[in-house]
């Protein structure tokens, strides 16, 4: 059980009646990254969706359990060891609060900044404790391979937009001073909520800000996404395949071609789920603007101009349901 340091947080933790059972994805978009039309699927996705999964990704399934393996025993630690270890605001460990601003949801979560080499000295000291090197070890591998696959994913989309170098996107985020970001989270089953057709609020609706994230879970279902209608509906859960969400940064880069998708977890009354999301930003100072490349003859940009460092600092600075790109819309 996640426990509040202010149990009046538990009191502003909202319900969430679950949609219908017919409004589940049961369509939903799925890229085969070694298809032959997988760039021409994965636009359309991008642009009816802002959200599809990715299979025959080439990541190793004994890797990514091997890390979910030390997710689960991290949150299985008393409530006193975890709160120690290594917190270092905003990185490090948190239960309840989400950000500064006022959002609270149901669930536990690891914060890590992932950027630097060894990360584990730039952001939560109890990386450092020996009795963790698995959790490192396993963490490094699974960083490495979400770099490669968040820049093949990105690639597939280049090709897809039809842009002549393949790297025209995935550049922005590599090197030495991108911003990355991995966030381990856990919500743990609500007992009370057993006869409610809904769930508590895990993680309220937001977008996400990069060019997209790379999202992981169990076999718990839990996530949902908002139809261009506003309809809420399910996502059955693939722990084999791996689920990707357009950001605000790419529907800049594509002028409002691509949608970023709105998405919430609602936590339920039976059981855990972990998830593990890999966000992969551009360095500070990259300027975001529609790529020229994509542009048609007397085509406006939808945006003022702005740099990643700019846009981060802005948005941390709102509620997770807020518009954020809005102060930047042209």
């Amino acid at each position: 059980m996640v426990l509040s340091a202010n149990p009046a947080i538990d009191q502003q933790i909202s319900l969430i009646k679950s949609p219908d059972l017919g409004d589940h994805l049961s369509s939903i978009p799925t890229i085969d990254l070694s298809s032959s039309n997988s760039p021409e699927t994965i636009v359309q996705a991008c642009k009816e969706f802002g959200f599809f999964k990715v299979t025959n990704h080439g990541v190793s399934m004994d890797l990514v359990e091997k890390l979910e393996a030390e997710a689960v025993k991290f949150f299985a630690m008393p409530q006193s060891e975890k709160e120690k270890s290594g917190l270092s605001n905003p990185f490090g460990y948190g239960s309840k609060k989400i950000g500064i601003n006022g959002d609270v949801g149901w669930l536990e979560y690891l914060l890590i900044a992932t950027s630097a080499e060894p990360f584990c000295e730039s952001s939560i000291a109890f990386l450092r404790d020996p009795s963790f090197s698995s959790f490192r070890s396993a963490l490094y591998d699974y960083i490495s391979s979400m770099r490669k696959l968040n820049c093949q994913v990105l690639e597939v989309m280049a090709d897809g937009l039809q842009l002549e170098q393949r790297d025209t996107i995935s550049k922005l985020v590599q090197g030495s001073e991108c911003d990355e970001i991995f966030r381990l989270n856990h919500y743990p089953a609500c007992p009370l909520l057993q006869g409610f057709n809904g769930g508590l609020t895990g993680f309220g609706e937001h977008t996400d800000l990069q060019l997209i994230s790379v999202l992981r879970s169990n076999s718990t279902s839990g996530l949902q996404i908002a139809l261009s209608d506003g309809r809420w509906v399910l996502v059955p859960p693939d722990p084999e395949a791996f689920f990707i969400n357009v950001g605000d940064s790419l529907q800049v880069l594509t002028n409002g071609r691509f949608r970023s998708v709105k998405h919430r977890v609602v936590a339920n009354s039976l059981e855990s789920r972990v998830s593990m999301i890999y966000f992969g930003g551009p360095p500070l100072a990259q300027r975001i603007a529609p790529l020229p490349q994509l542009m048609e003859e007397g085509e406006q940009s939808l945006y003022k101009d702005f740099t990643w460092g700019e846009y981060k600092g802005a948005a941390y600075k709102t509620r997770l349901a807020d518009y954020r790109l809005e102060p930047f819309q042209l």
